[in-house]
């Protein structure tokens, strides 16, 4: 699926991703792959599971996986299934106590607090459940929710911005207190290398997320962090054709 302020259009299934994109490769142009699973109607928790265990066979990167995780047991099964860390969105509203059942089990850096945000007559809301459920409480005050629970990172997402390709809403970041210690991960918005760079260049995230360069510009990734690089950004390099010929003399 792919989505622009939360409507979403579907693209392909599974074998269409594998067969366009060559997740090895990939990996070389981003640190981590998220993966939410938006499904509306049915929720098909075996049918996901398997899709990050096929997806973690050809990603050697860090996953980071969520969407529809309401129960320990959920969680423990999606770790299993290949995700290196679960990310959580309604159990913040509705069930707190099992996020605090997964970082005890699984570790504090193991859980991903996920805020989906929607700018709403000058005051951000928070939105829960793909964007159905409106919250009562404010961004300032749901963040105040979010830093009392065990997480180890913080997904904070526009709506507004979401798929558009027009750049990240910076404004977002006025919410977040200096002494927050935990990383933070922008999202909603990237089109282009210049957009990750100015999310990049602002101190008070250590993350910036794209969807927009990877469903729609075939060598965008590769591209933008070359770039990101000449500007002298300090990301992870790897030599791709190493890894390679690595990879063929194990086998």
């Amino acid at each position: 699926m792919l989505s622009r302020n939360f409507r979403l259009q579907k693209v392909g299934n599974l074998n269409w991703l594998q067969k366009n994109y060559n997740f090895s490769q990939i990996a070389f142009s981003i640190d981590e792959l998220v993966v939410l699973n938006v499904s509306r109607g049915e929720y098909d928790e075996e049918k996901f599971f398997e899709h990050v265990r096929l997806l973690n066979e050809e990603c050697f990167i860090p996953i980071a996986a969520g969407g529809g995780i309401r129960t320990l047991n959920q969680a423990r099964k999606l770790l299993r299934s290949g995700a290196d860390k679960i990310t959580v969105n309604t159990l913040i509203a509705e069930a707190p106590d099992i996020i605090c059942q997964i970082a005890e089990e699984f570790g504090e850096q193991c859980v991903v607090a996920s805020i989906d945000v929607k700018k709403v007559e000058n005051t951000f809301t928070i939105w829960t459940e793909n964007g159905f459920c409106r919250q009562k409480k404010n961004l300032e005050q749901w963040l105040d929710r979010v830093f009392k629970l065990p997480v180890g990172e913080l997904y904070l997402n526009s709506i507004d911005q979401d798929g558009t390709g027009h750049g990240y809403m910076m404004e977002l970041l006025d919410y977040i207190p200096p002494t927050v210690s935990i990383p933070v991960i922008l999202a909603g918005g990237a089109g282009n290398h210049h957009h990750l760079s100015v999310g990049l260049n602002d101190p008070r995230i250590d993350a910036v997320a794209t969807a927009h360069l990877f469903n729609f510009v075939g060598d965008g990734l590769e591209k933008a962090r070359s770039k990101l690089f000449t500007e002298g950004f300090n990301l992870a390099k790897w030599d791709a054709q190493k890894a390679k010929d690595l990879k063929e003399s194990v086998n």
